[in-house]
């Protein structure tokens, strides 16, 4: 072998670089356990144990337990904090445990909890903010039909408006909208596809920007190792946040806008009601014809807007003076008889009964109450009622009615302020807002806020505070000048402005004058944490097109420390059984193959270091395969050179010959693997890329180690006058012989496939389970405290859910089920996500102590982990598969054609490799209800489909290569004794290679845990099947496919040698 030199130096330059990069990550773990060891005896010196502060009581100390580990969390970071910048290390790093925190390993946030978010930037937003809002129906019907047909459509929303846009209005020219907003790209004579073109441009930067944006969010929420990447091709941004154990922080934090705008209050006085609010209540009494819409719910409402109200003399004093300015009596005390509603009820009729007649008289005020004080006052401010959250799109529908909007002042604009967070189905504030319905833009905005942070106001309470550039210290100047009081003694003459972030007014204060040098502050019921947040939202900057969360995974640090384990287990074992199998089976050559299995390993998990790459458990699954898969290489080396020892070649000979006529085979099965597995890289997603991106460098890492490493080693060892045994007395008789008839019996092997085939059509129609990856929906993986019965829990979910959910057990105890359910799948956003979770734990909550309150069982000590997958993301998800799968098909029956010249070789594969699949898929759907697994059909079914395609082609180049080989050799020989020859002398590798690979993911299946069962039972049906295919399907087809004995002719191109050997005449080198 040539450059010997350069592979040494190059292999010893590997081998340091991968220890020097992986003991950045044995310096942190090991400087972290310390500092968990301090963290740990502060806290118990400060604390009673739970045993101390709840003797006797299970369920107490096991929250108190929580406690005790968040406050240990805490004191650990504060350390970390502490000696972030200190040098933990010396010779030969002198490093600071920042700078090895950013070099170590990353886990994945399957192995340490976290959170994995794929958001959808909305780019008809983006369309509607470049039309400057238009109202053209044309326009926004098109609109319409995009998002509709983007459902089930992979082509970019642009493409979909613009055909839906001709649809609607044939002869429509959307220059006519967007031209005025374009005038440098644009002119009224622009074509549609002009427009469309610009549109596309700018949707294009917009999402770039959003991505920026996030990015810059997530440097600022302080995890440790965040991973953000964006595909601009689907508008997707994915992120990674490893650690964080609070999910409904990280969806607010992620989707916020930041579009905060100032902006003019209505204030609640005597004009403002009587001149709106009860002119909107008359019309709605009589449209409705004294029936209001929301008599269902109006009686319960009340009560709690009543209570509500009652509250609102103590708040409002803090607030604004509660000057007495009108009484409510002369249109709160009217009913349809005319009597007064403040008297006193005859005793027959009922508290409930009353507040359904004023639903019916004041459809208005039943569900948005006025703002009053106790005793039917109007609170003068910027608060002009309280509505209820269940009440607000009653609200809505009332604005819109035509009677209403008549009478509804053009610019005014109700919002609501912040949820209330001690009853969060309680009261919220609504503010009416001026806007301008000719010139839409606050006077003031977030884009001009260059600063801002978190502070506390005079009350020692959170606020942010705000610093504006030039322009917006200017224009905020004017606004708070305009609004100035014109007697600051009289409070009725006070103006207010609302500070609305994202829709939300979270105060709005009294201007008491001009405010010059640009600083505002926000103010309301914050906590320290939301305060901080708000302030990294704003100082990053206004998103440029809202971001919807279309997936989620949410995994508990429970679930990632049993990942771990089950990974490292899996990895160990995995190792030594193969480790063990290579001695046995190859003597002391064996030897050779475990150096290179040891180095692979080593090479693999260093560059993974090296290029900042996380470790996840597909990952791991990537590593335990790469196990199997590292020794093939050996594997179809060492039998061809027993092969050549059996002809009577010397050993130095017989190596020589051995690697020659091994690279051939070995590089086709290496390069049909890797071309697999970039498709899977570039069609995957989340998890699925970790064991993608494993799989490549591990097969690329296995070319150099096997071939030129082992190379290496066995010429050291030869040049010293010593050989490597390959033989034992076990490998030496297995197959030694074997002259099996494979192609005279393969039209009984055709019957089998045949039959199998067939199931694997008919699995389409029996069905499948669809993972959540693929159907959508939200699924939830809950633990409880004992033994549960999923028929039960499946029954009780039906009645709070309104359908069945797909309800499994996980594990070998029934104490965890995965719950997944479609409720209200098709609506997105943080208050329905809410209420999926408050349905959860309504079914479920007679399974638990009664102490066990939402906000425990939302905890990741009860919801262990939790996924959410959209309509919109699972069809991309599902049609990808689709291209992947079909697309290693055609790439793989392409390169067989391009290497082999012949295509028959090209059907036998197409065949065989569709065997393969359709037998998993049979598998799948016909024993889903059988196994104790669940065996869905997801983005892990497919990563193994994917790997099964290339690792049977590593099989079927094997059969093939000899083939040619023995017609190369044999010219003008009986084509059939060709076959069956090249497939009974290939018989011990083909077993052995399928052998390594079946026996790691054997131990995968039994020990890596629930993450990666369903994708270990594909790969072992598949591993099976491939073998199968290779020997019985592959190989026979050709026969069948070549009537005119087209293999035969094959050109002698392998090199003949010179050299004397002692081997028989007849065989050709």
């Amino acid at each position: 072998m040539q450059l010997k030199g350069l592979v040494r130096i190059f292999a010893a330059a590997l081998i340091l670089i991968s220890l020097y990069q992986l003991s950045f990550t044995f310096l942190v773990r090991n400087y972290e356990k310390k500092v968990v060891t301090q963290a740990k005896n502060d806290v118990t010196k400060l604390y009673p144990t739970p045993e101390q502060k709840y003797p006797g009581s299970k369920e107490q100390q096991a929250f108190y337990q929580d406690s005790l580990n968040d406050l240990v969390k805490l004191r650990r970071q504060e350390i970390l904090d502490s000696v972030s910048n200190k040098q933990i290390v010396g010779f030969p790093w002198y490093v600071t445990y920042t700078k090895a925190k950013e070099r170590e390993l990353n886990l994945g946030l399957d192995l340490q909890g976290g959170m994995n978010v794929v958001l959808d930037v909305s780019v008809e937003d983006v369309i509607r903010s470049l039309s400057g809002q238009s109202k053209d129906p044309a326009f926004n019907k098109a609109l319409e039909l995009a998002r509709q047909r983007k459902k089930a459509s992979q082509s970019d929303f642009v493409s979909l408006f613009g055909t839906a846009y001709e649809e609607v209005q044939p002869s429509g020219r959307l220059a006519s909208i967007f031209a005025n907003a374009y005038e440098k790209d644009l002119t009224f004579n622009s074509t549609n596809q002009q427009v469309l073109n610009v549109i596309r441009r700018e949707a294009n930067a917009a999402i770039k920007n959003t991505y920026l944006v996030l990015q810059k969010r997530i440097d600022k929420f302080g995890v440790a190792q965040p991973n953000i990447s964006l595909d601009e091709n689907k508008g997707i941004i994915s992120v990674e946040l490893a650690g964080v154990d609070n999910p409904d922080r990280v969806r607010r934090y992620l989707q916020a806008s930041a579009n905060l705008e100032f902006r003019e209050t209505y204030k609640n006085n005597q004009e403002f009601v009587v001149g709106v609010l009860q002119p909107v209540n008359d019309a709605l009494k009589a449209a409705l014809g004294g029936k209001s819409a929301a008599d269902t719910t109006a009686a319960k409402n009340d009560s709690a807007l009543l209570a509500s109200s009652d509250t609102v003399k103590g708040a409002a004093a803090g607030k604004d003076d509660t000057t007495k300015t009108a009484s409510l009596d002369s249109y709160l005390a009217k009913d349809s008889s005319g009597k007064g509603k403040g008297k006193k009820a005859d005793s027959a009729q009922t508290q409930a009964q009353l507040e359904r007649d004023f639903a019916k008289t004041n459809p208005l005020f039943s569900v948005m109450r006025p703002y009053i004080s106790q005793d039917g006052q109007i609170v003068p401010g910027p608060i002009v009622g309280m509505i209820l959250p269940k009440d607000t799109a009653t609200f809505r529908r009332y604005l819109q009615m035509p009677a209403v909007k008549s009478l509804v002042p053009k610019d005014l604009v109700f919002v609501y302020g912040q949820e209330n967070k001690a009853d969060r189905n309680g009261a919220m504030e609504v503010y009416a807002l001026k806007v301008n319905p000719a010139n839409p833009a606050p006077p003031v905005s977030g884009e001009r806020v260059v600063d801002a942070r978190q502070d506390f106001d005079q009350n020692g309470s959170p606020e942010i505070s705000m610093t504006m550039d030039n322009t917006g210290a200017r224009d905020w100047k004017k606004l708070t000048g305009q609004l100035a009081p014109t007697n600051p003694d009289d409070r009725s003459t006070f103006n207010y402005v609302a500070i609305v972030l994202d829709g939300i007014v979270y105060s709005a204060p009294s201007i008491l004058g001009e405010i010059a040098g640009g600083r505002s502050s926000i103010t309301g019921s914050f906590t320290v944490e939301e305060a901080k947040d708000m302030a990294n939202i704003l100082k990053s900057g206004k998103m440029p097109a809202p971001a919807q969360i279309v997936s989620e995974v949410v995994v508990g640090p429970t679930l990632g420390a049993e990942s771990i384990a089950a990974g490292a287990k899996s990895f160990i074992i995995s190792f030594i059984i193969i480790f063990t199998l290579m001695l046995v089976y190859y003597n002391t050559g064996g030897w050779v193959a475990n150096i290179a299995l040891i180095l692979n390993l080593l090479f693999t998990v260093g560059i993974l270091a090296s290029l900042g790459a996380t470790l996840t458990m597909p990952g791991i699954a990537g590593l335990v395969l790469t196990i199997g898969m590292a020794v093939d290489t050996n594997v179809i080396i060492f039998e061809r050179i027993k092969d050549e020892l059996s002809r009577g070649k010397t050993y130095q000979q017989a190596i020589e010959d051995g690697y020659k006529r091994s690279y051939a085979p070995v590089l086709d099965g290496h390069i049909t693997s890797l071309l697999t597995a970039v498709i899977l890289f570039y069609f995957g997603l989340g998890p699925v890329l970790g064991f993608a991106t494993t799989q490549i460098i591990g097969l690329l890492l296995s070319l150099f180690c096997g071939i030129l490493v082992s190379r290496i080693v066995t010429d050291w060892w030869t040049n010293k006058k010593r050989h490597f045994e390959y033989f034992t007395p076990v490998s030496r008789k297995i197959f030694k012989h074997a002259s099996f008839d494979f192609v005279g019996k393969r039209k009984y092997a055709y019957i089998i496939s045949a039959v199998v085939m067939v199931m694997g059509v008919a699995s389409f129609f029996h069905g499948f389970d669809k993972g959540i990856d693929f159907e959508g929906g939200r699924s939830f993986t809950v633990r409880f405290d004992k033994a549960v019965n999923e028929n039960d829990i499946r029954s009780d979910l039906k009645g709070v859910f309104g359908a069945e959910p797909y309800v499994k057990t996980i594990g070998g105890s029934n104490n965890q089920l995965n719950i997944t359910t479609s409720y209200k799948i098709e609506e997105q956003g943080l208050a329905v996500d809410k209420e999926v979770t408050q349905k959860l734990y309504q079914g479920l909550k007679k399974y638990y102590d009664a102490g066990v309150s939402y906000e425990a069982f939302t905890s990741n000590r009860y919801i262990v982990g939790s996924q959410t997958v959209s309509p919109t993301i699972s069809d991309d998800l599902r049609a990808g598969a689709v291209k992947a799968t079909v697309l290693s098909l055609v790439v793989i029956f392409l390169y067989i054609l391009l290497r082999f010249s012949k295509w028959q070789y090209s059907i036998g594969t197409i065949f065989s490799l569709l065997h393969d699949v359709l037998v998993t898929l049979a598998v799948f759907s016909f024993c889903k209800d059988i196994v104790p697994f669940t065996l869905e059909i997801d983005q892990h079914f497919i990563a193994a489909i994917l790997t099964v395609i290339g690792f049977s082609m590593n099989d079927t180049v094997i059969v093939f290569d000899r083939i040619r080989e023995y017609f190369r050799e044999k010219k003008g020989g009986d084509r059939n004794t060709i076959i069956n020859r090249a497939i009974n002398d290939t018989l011990s590798r083909t077993v052995m290679t399928s052998l390594t690979v079946f026996l790691t993911i054997l131990i995968l299946f039994i020990f890596g845990g629930e993450v990666t069962r369903g994708f270990a039972f594909a790969m072992l049906i598949g591993v099976i099947t491939g073998t199968y295919s290779s020997i019985f399907v592959a190989a026979p087809v050709l026969v069948d496919f070549d009537r005119k004995n087209e293999l035969a002719n094959e050109s002698d191109v392998v090199p003949t040698t010179n050299k004397k050997v002692a081997a028989p005449a007849e065989v050709k080198k």
